[in-house]
């Protein structure tokens, strides 16, 4: 991605921001993504830090999973391999599932929760300017 156009001293929210800015971007300017996927892409990330802080973040990302594996709802995967890609290089995952790293002990826990709503606050927010959802058309998000 678009991360290697940072300088070396750039800061770690600026390497969030890019990585996210780069995550949207694909999804906003692919000519093969569906309307349907790009707004339910769009309104699941809107919802993804307040998801982790309400329900925590191994039941987000079981809900994720399990509603990902839905056609209809295939942008959930995109979300999750989307913050899999960022939490393996930020948190030295060395390819691991990122819900059963997470799971494997109360620190990864904890370290993966606040990355990964420090990165998702950024595609929350780009995706609220890039991708505009018009309200009704888009799944139902949450868990």
């Amino acid at each position: 991605m678009a991360e290697n156009k940072l300088s070396p001293q750039a800061s770690l929210e600026q390497r969030r921001a890019l990585r996210a800015w780069g995550c949207v971007k694909i999804i906003k300017d692919s000519s093969d993504i569906k309307k349907e996927f790009r707004e339910g892409y769009a309104q699941a990330a809107r919802g993804a830090p307040a998801d982790i802080q309400t329900n925590g973040l191994g039941q987000t990302l079981a809900f994720w999973r399990a509603r990902g594996s839905k056609d209809k709802f295939a942008y959930y995967q995109t979300l999750w391999t989307d913050l899999s890609v960022w939490l393996n290089t930020r948190l030295d995952m060395n390819g691991q599932d990122l819900l059963e790293w997470a799971l494997a002990n109360s620190s990864n826990y904890r370290r993966a929760t606040a990355e990964a709503i420090a990165f998702l606050v950024w595609l929350k927010r780009f995706a609220e300017v890039e991708i505009p959802v018009h309200e009704g058309d888009a799944d139902d998000h949450g868990s």
